[in-house]
């Protein structure tokens, strides 16, 4: 293989949700499978002190490495997963600083779902634009008045910094990142192996509470709908 691979850091935690770290996973994965011979990615999942941890579905994912034994240099692209019970580690100040020193040498930080608000907590969404789950949008506006949060977005692009909707929007944030690498080409022949769309259409509102609405058997209303 000519040149080297891009080094992309996962970042986990206890109860995080499964997809938010087999989604983009799986998508760097099928890129490598690709491209071939030429220089495609090497991910190493990490959590704050190394351990396996436990998903909130109870599946458990082995890691590489502790958070701080990640050297910042030469990192590609930092990914932090998140999860329903976010709150449970956004409070904790270790995991903030070492977000912060990886982000610091990396050429692009993004999160996926609730993630967004542990790079809001350790300061690195400040006068940015970001989304995060429809359902946590408003509480992300709240809690961190500093950020401008778009809330019918898939993902948002703000300088280096990308952050994604919910679980299955990881998806969707590791195609553009692909395609960005790579190519449009590339990229839409990993989409295709994976039988997602490569631009999904419209927002994610489409997703939301707005669907619950009881539905009716009246063709002209279901058409209409």
């Amino acid at each position: 293989m000519h040149g080297q691979p891009r080094r992309v850091v996962v970042v986990t935690f206890e109860g995080m949700q499964l997809l938010n770290v087999l989604g983009p996973t799986e998508v760097f994965d099928a890129a490598n499978r690709v491209l071939g011979d030429r220089p495609g990615y090497r991910v190493v999942v990490s959590s704050l002190d190394g351990r396996a941890v436990r998903s909130a579905s109870g599946l458990r994912i082995a890691t590489d490495a502790a958070l701080s034994h990640v050297k910042a240099r030469g990192l590609d692209t930092l990914v932090v997963a998140g999860g329903m019970n976010i709150h449970d580690v956004t409070s904790d100040r270790r995991l903030a600083g070492e977000l912060r020193r990886l982000s610091a040498g990396a050429r692009r930080t993004c999160s996926v779902c609730t993630g967004a608000f542990l790079l809001a907590r350790a300061g690195l969404l400040d006068g940015r634009r970001a989304t995060t789950h429809w359902a946590f949008c408003a509480e992300l506006a709240r809690r961190h008045p500093e950020v401008s949060v778009e809330p019918d977005r898939i993902f948002v692009r703000d300088g280096t910094t990308t952050t994604s909707a919910g679980a299955s929007a990881g998806i969707d944030l590791a195609l553009a990142l692909v395609q960005d690498d790579h190519g449009a080409e590339v990229a839409r022949t990993v989409a295709r192996w994976l039988v997602v769309f490569l631009q999904r259409p419209g927002g994610q509102s489409q997703f939301s509470e707005r669907l619950s609405v009881p539905p009716t058997s009246n063709p002209r209303v279901r058409a209409l709908l």
